[in-house]
């Protein structure tokens, strides 16, 4: 009786992908505009819901998603960093992006940049906060906005991966797809802190 009535009352696969995959392009796409939204930890939910259905192509459908959005959002605050470039009083958006890279983050950037080119575009999109001194980097070097776009393809794609392999591993490790979700969320949030919690380290140490 108990597991018929939550069987009723728990929505079909089918209405959490209709819901869930609007939702969660949404949210990248917000995200790769606005720098705070903690994206990976989302991708990473996600597939750990995903891994948990019954559709063969649900993760797969988390992937596409995912790495579409990320994309869309790239190029678009891109788009919107060369407009503030090219505009007399700067843009409040390339403003906005420009204060959270540190002037030496910024400037090994822009060395990884003049050395490897937009290969570097797949790097940051894997290093924690290196995306927008990266991004930053392309800007002053003037590239153009379709020479971005095709380096940030790879880096979108695998971006994706990566964290849908976080979710995927948190979800095979519990029966629950709640439990994977907040082991997902947990490891991703501890990758982002990490890079932070090791400068300050070194300063200390200094």
């Amino acid at each position: 009786m108990f597991l018929s009535a939550t069987a009723t009352t728990m929505p079909p696969e089918s209405t959490q992908r209709a819901i869930g995959y609007p939702t969660l392009f949404l949210l990248v796409l917000i995200g790769a505009l606005v720098p705070v939204v903690p994206t990976g930890a989302l991708v990473s939910s996600a597939a750990v819901v995903a891994f948990h259905q019954t559709a063969p192509f649900a993760l797969l459908a988390v992937f596409l998603v995912s790495s579409l959005a990320a994309f869309l959002g790239d190029v678009s605050l891109y788009w919107l960093g060369r407009r503030g470039m090219g505009s007399k009083n700067g843009s409040r958006w390339l403003e906005a992006i420009r204060v959270r890279a540190p002037e030496d983050r910024l400037a090994r950037a822009q060395k990884k940049l003049d050395e490897h080119g937009i290969a570097v575009l797949v790097l940051s999109r894997l290093v924690p906060a290196g995306r927008i001194p990266v991004m930053l980097a392309c800007l002053m070097a003037r590239m153009p906005l379709r020479a971005f776009a095709r380096g940030d393809v790879p880096a979108c794609l695998a971006w994706a991966a990566t964290y849908q392999v976080i979710g995927i591993l948190g979800g095979s490790l519990f029966s629950e797809p709640w439990q994977g979700v907040v082991a997902a969320v947990a490891l991703t949030l501890a990758i982002g802190a990490a890079p932070g919690v090791w400068r300050r380290i070194r300063g200390t140490a200094r």
